[in-house]
């Protein structure tokens, strides 16, 4: 991950009234050249001596890991561990653990509240999850059973763990996957308390603290009594936050094992249990828990998630992206000094070319090859590594700011719109050519990052009003232009900030009918 900000395309708030909540897949971390100066002094001493002896203990938690499941079936390890099995190489693994936070610099755990029994609340539930070090909060819930992808068993130590842990495994790369998963947290969380408690980070991904992220269904679907516990870090100075947009892995290992003295606030909220119709929805028990933990944190409840290793937030009925790979795309090209106003399209409306990366390259006049791979990964690519110029033509047109919002809502339609299979001869004087939902899913997905599957099923809830099963020209500026949530994305997502920086010559001015004009440069 690395340090950046959304630059002079950066979003307006599309509606009037409060501020809209801040982006919590951003962090940023200002240090002032006094903390630089300690920091370089403390990183040069503590911080090696630190991360050094953590690993050691890492590594020494090992043997405890492998005696516990040692020589034990696959059969066996489908009950909970008991006996000596437990008790030495619990506790052995507990201490390490604690050990190993200790010297990371995390010298006090501070718990408020009382955790519940398993018979109270079979699954915990932590927010916000913000940073690798989270695992921290194991430690005062004595070490409760976890999910996690199936691909960390093949990583040295951990892997070691997580058998330990008698994790809960999903693979993102098998479909049924999940389905095993839902139906192991459902038998060990009713088992009346027999297995210990489930814990889950129900945000799915880190935050910077900000704000909850859309709480996943997933420790829900039992329908059982949960017990949120809420992680605070509060410390002067964040140097643990691990965010989409921000500080990368050893930054922030090497920042927090800098500070003298790192706190950890734990608080165990009162058990939540869930009504009867929670019980038969996870999505509003995971909405209503995710308000409870907002609400005790002081901090606003979002539905932002990360779709496709894409950070989106849910406006009325459609996906968009925070930051859409549009912005990003035209950044690389002004990089490169490409105007993309004076880019030849040659594109026949609603005719697909494909292009290779070589005739990309040589279309855009673009001769860094790395630029080139850059930019030409914002498109999609077909089994043979080829992209769909249309896609490449309405990116540029957008970013080009040569047109009005409706000039470029009937490029998009004209470059998509395809003619109807079928067209019976009472129809013949009907609306011509109609956008269907894969043409209109791949428009709002290169203007306004929405996940193709989103879009497509937006598609079919604006059709459902008449019989065809594709929008007209008509229909589709009026969506894009007028309609009272979704219209507002596209002035939004369309137009540079109105307050470019004065000493930027290149900048470019957003005028006050959404289209964008670009000032002179001397000499032209």
């Amino acid at each position: 991950m690395s340090q950046g900000s959304p630059g002079d395309w950066a979003p307006l708030d599309p509606t009037p009234g409060p501020p809209a909540p801040p982006n919590p897949f951003v962090h940023e971390l200002h240090l002032s050249r006094l903390q630089r100066v300690k920091f370089c002094l403390l990183g040069a001493l503590l911080a090696p001596i630190r991360v050094l002896l953590a690993f050691i203990v890492l590594f020494l938690l090992w043997p405890f890991a492998w005696l516990q499941v040692a020589g034990l079936t696959e059969e066996q390890l489908q009950e909970p561990i008991t006996g000596w099995r437990k008790t030495v190489c619990h506790h052995g693994v507990l201490g390490l653990s604690r050990l190993l936070f200790f010297l990371l610099g995390f010298l006090r755990i501070r718990v408020r509240g009382q955790r519940a029994s398993r018979l109270q609340a079979p699954v915990l539930v932590a927010a916000p999850h913000s940073t690798f070090f989270d695992p921290i909060v194991l430690l005062p819930c004595d070490l409760p059973k976890v999910v996690s992808r199936a691909e960390n068993l093949s990583v040295p130590v951990i892997g070691a763990l997580l058998r330990f842990n008698q994790a809960i495994l999903v693979s993102r790369h098998d479909p049924a996957s999940r389905r095993r998963v839902v139906e192991e947290v459902r038998r060990r969380a009713t088992s009346g308390g027999k297995w210990p408690q489930v814990l889950f980070f129900p945000e799915g991904t880190c935050s910077n603290k900000k704000a909850l992220l859309k709480f996943k269904p997933g420790a829900f679907i039992a329908g059982v009594p949960v017990q949120p516990v809420l992680i605070r870090y509060p410390n002067s100075l964040d140097t643990t936050s691990w965010a989409w947009r921000g500080p990368g892995v050893l930054k922030v290992l090497w920042l927090t094992a800098s500070q003298p003295c790192s706190i950890v606030d734990v608080e165990f909220l009162p058990v939540y249990c869930p009504s009867p119709e929670e019980s038969r929805d996870p999505t509003l028990y995971a909405n209503n828990v995710q308000r409870v933990m907002a609400q005790a944190l002081g901090i606003p409840a979002t539905e932002c998630e990360f779709v496709e290793s894409l950070p989106v937030i849910v406006v009325g009925r459609l996906k968009v992206a925070l930051e859409p790979q549009l912005w990003e795309l035209g950044r690389v090209l002004r990089k490169a000094g490409l105007s993309p106003g004076c880019v030849d399209a040659g594109t026949e409306p609603g005719q697909s070319r494909r292009i290779s990366q070589e005739e990309f390259a040589k279309q855009l006049q673009l001769s860094d090859s790395q630029t080139v791979a850059g930019a030409f990964s914002y498109f999609q690519q077909d089994a043979d590594g080829l992209v769909d110029f249309r896609d490449v033509a309405l990116a540029l047109a957008a970013l080009s700011g040569g047109r009005t919002l409706e000039e470029l809502t009937r490029l998009a339609f004209e470059l998509f719109a395809e003619e109807p299979e079928e067209q019976a001869e009472e129809q013949a004087k009907g609306p011509g050519r109609l956008l269907y939902k894969d043409g209109f899913s791949t428009i709002l997905h290169l203007l306004l990052g929405s996940p193709r599957p989103a879009a497509r099923t937006l598609h079919a809830e604006l059709c459902q009003a008449g019989a065809r099963q594709g929008l007209s020209l008509c229909e589709f500026q009026d969506f894009s232009l007028h309609h009272p949530l979704h219209g507002k994305l596209f002035s939004t997502y369309l137009r540079p900030s109105q307050t470019p920086p004065a000493s930027s010559p290149g900048s470019t001015t957003a005028l006050a009918n959404g289209t964008v004009q670009a000032p002179k440069q001397k000499g032209d």
